[in-house]
């Protein structure tokens, strides 16, 4: 009774409008007063207990380091180097899209930040040279939900803190499933665009390509330090998180110069604002996790899906089906502060790795972004582009199948994360 409670308070506060982290909050209230235990003062101390954690420190400093290196010019030169490599192939655009994903990603870890950068750049030039204007904006939406997979990653971060589970190794384990998403949506791309009448850029001469590599070297080195410092003990995720927010202040400022002591109050404040969003729906959503194991509803859940828990792949599937219809009508933080502490003790009796399963889980939550009818990423191709939201969810829809087939995939052969992460921890 206790999990219909749940569901039904948290599904009713959001369908009135009521938003997430209020939501979570009341759902906790009721689920307290139902189970005879109301205290305000519980309701306070797991809110600033569940805030106050060493390791979520690195949000606002990977935010403020996507939000200084957007401003200081990494992501535009990081564009650009792509672009003089690969630039003149059929299609081209396309991969240069695709590729500057990947690499931004190594950097923020923030899917609508790295859309936003890549579909206000690209997407003029593509319609310039002859793309299908709404299915570039979905390529645009479908690169950028690769940000939160590849490390550093601020869903790894909130997931690893909501469902205890080691945030260096959920980091190593994103990076060839990211590369992976990476890789199906070139061959997709290039199939989709195989009959289209489009221009190519004129190849670049080898001297263009190293003065373009060279001028994003500073860029490109940014991923090597935080990824390479973390592999290897030098740092924690947190402390990596503040060393990127430092690299980017520095190279934007003193290096490409296109930052400006003048726009550091705009960058911190908007930094700030992403940052007490995201925290405050952390420690909302932390005061209801509580309670969930108050209230033991994962032995419920447990008792319902029974059957399957000796069956692990097929318990995958199910679980992840259930996670793609939560997503696509809630953000991919919420959607991860609710379900994970509801799914971790089934994971974990069903002797799955905790952190296969937390990457596989973040992917669906990814997917979820650029899935109808909320699909954030989409909301802001369609925004950046000017391409009406009902177009971008026709073009996308090639690259949303694609990395679904990837999704289940790695569920069905589970080595494709485990053996690169044991190699690289």
């Amino acid at each position: 009774m206790t999990l219909v409670v749940f569901v039904g308070t948290l599904l009713g506060s959001m369908a009135i409008g009521l938003p997430v982290a209020f939501a979570l909050m009341f759902c906790g209230v009721i689920l307290m007063s139902y189970m005879g235990m109301f205290n305000t003062q519980i309701v306070a101390q797991q809110m600033i207990s569940g805030a106050d954690t060493f390791t979520l420190l690195a949000i606002p400093f990977f935010i403020l380091a996507g939000e200084l290196m957007n401003s200081g010019g990494l992501s535009k030169r990081i564009i650009n180097f792509a672009l003089t490599c690969v630039g003149h192939i059929r299609g081209g655009l396309g991969i240069v899209a695709i590729i500057s994903a990947i690499i931004m990603a190594s950097l923020s870890g923030s899917a609508a930040a790295d859309t936003a950068a890549l579909a206000s750049i690209l997407i003029p030039m593509m319609a310039r040279a002859g793309y299908n204007v709404p299915r570039s904006a979905g390529l645009m939406a479908a690169g950028g939900i690769i940000a939160p997979v590849i490390p550093p990653s601020l869903a790894f971060i909130i997931f690893g803190v909501a469902a205890n589970v080691s945030i260096t190794k959920l980091f190593m384990g994103g990076i060839v499933p990211g590369l992976l998403m990476g890789l199906v949506l070139v061959f997709t791309w290039l199939l989709v665009v195989k009959k289209d009448n489009i221009e190519t850029l004129p190849r670049q001469p080898m001297k263009v390509r190293l003065r373009a590599t060279a001028d994003a070297a500073w860029a490109l080195g940014m991923p090597v330090i935080i990824l390479g410092g973390i592999r290897f003990g030098i740092v924690t995720p947190t402390e990596a998180a503040v060393i990127a927010a430092v690299y980017a202040l520095l190279v934007g400022l003193f290096v490409y110069r296109e930052l400006k002591f003048s726009d550091l109050y705009r960058v911190i404040l908007q930094a700030a604002k992403t940052t007490s969003v995201v925290m405050f729906l952390v420690a909302a959503a932390l005061v209801s996790a509580w309670l969930i194991t108050m209230a033991n509803i994962p032995a419920e859940l447990g008792s319902l899906i029974e059957p399957l828990i000796d069956r692990p792949k097929l318990l995958l599937l199910v679980i992840m089906a259930l996670v793609l219809v939560v997503g696509t009508a809630l953000d991919l933080a919420p959607t991860i502060l609710i379900l994970s502490p509801v799914l971790m003790p089934i994971i974990k009796e069903a002797g799955i790795d905790p952190v296969y399963f937390g990457v596989l889980f973040i992917m669906n939550t990814c997917i979820g972004l650029i899935t109808p009818p909320v699909g954030v990423v989409l909301n802001v191709v369609s925004s950046v582009s000017k391409v009406p939201l009902g177009q971008v969810v026709w073009g996308v829809f090639p690259f949303l199948l694609a990395q679904i087939l990837v999704l289940i995939l790695l569920v069905l052969f589970p080595g494709i994360v485990l053996v690169p992460l044991n190699w690289l921890i």
